[in-house]
């Protein structure tokens, strides 16, 4: 299977690109500058050979990502899973009396539109038997366990679920399946050294889902990294 991960240079996407390769897969790596923070990476092309592709995919400049779905394109490539990841975090615990707007629509910006883009130019490209759009959410995105706080990070979140809803509707006859998966609170830069979970028992669960060797059964396609149904 050939996996389209973004993010992919540290945290969460880079234990499912490395997960991915132990099992066999080929994974279109996608980094937002490719020569920064990805040594990890080389060490795993070292590893896997022309099975790990690190391919510039900045989710916030769609030039760059049609550009290299136009590439895969043109080298006749198929994918049997994209993996939205990449998202960042802004303005942790914060009031809304204290909210600056710009951190708002930077939060949109890679945590929502980010996945629109990539599907947009990369679900023609999506025609392996067993297909998946996978996209990284969070339990913070449920309406029924809303907190106050984290706002940019949970209404994002809460809209990414809605785009894998209305998504899974659109491609349902397509035999693809979309799933909006909660990861859990992790040791990543982005959860912290207090998370009390690994990336890479995540990065296995979510790898089973894209395999197929779990199918969930839920209402919504909100699920955790085991397949369990996340409150919505």
């Amino acid at each position: 299977m050939n996996l389209l991960i973004s993010g992919a240079s540290r945290g969460l996407g880079y234990e499912m690109t490395a997960e991915a390769l132990r099992r066999g897969h080929t994974v279109i790596a996608g980094v937002r500058r490719q020569g920064t923070s990805i040594g990890k990476l080389v060490e795993l092309a070292d590893k896997h050979g022309d099975r790990l592709i690190v391919a510039d995919l900045d989710v916030t400049d769609e030039a760059c990502i049609a550009a290299l779905a136009s590439q895969l394109k043109n080298e006749g490539r198929e994918l049997g899973a994209i993996v939205n990841n990449a998202a960042i975090l802004t303005a942790r615990n914060t009031p809304i009396e204290k909210l600056y707007m710009d951190e708002v629509i930077q939060s949109f910006d890679t945590n929502l539109y980010g996945p629109l883009r990539v599907v947009k130019h990369f679900l023609q490209l999506l025609t392996e038997q067993d297909a998946s759009v996978i996209n990284i959410s969070s339990e913070a995105g449920s309406i029924s366990n809303a907190y106050p706080n984290d706002y940019p990070y949970a209404i994002s979140k809460t809209a990414l679920n809605m785009f894998s809803q209305q998504l899974q509707v659109y491609v349902k006859d397509r035999g693809i399946q979309v799933l909006s998966i909660h990861p859990g609170w992790m040791k990543t830069d982005m959860g912290g050294e207090n998370a009390p979970s690994d990336p890479r028992e995540a990065a296995r669960g979510i790898l089973d889902l894209i395999e197929c060797k779990v199918m969930p059964k839920t209402k919504f396609q909100f699920v955790d990294h085991t397949g369990k149904e996340m409150p919505i």
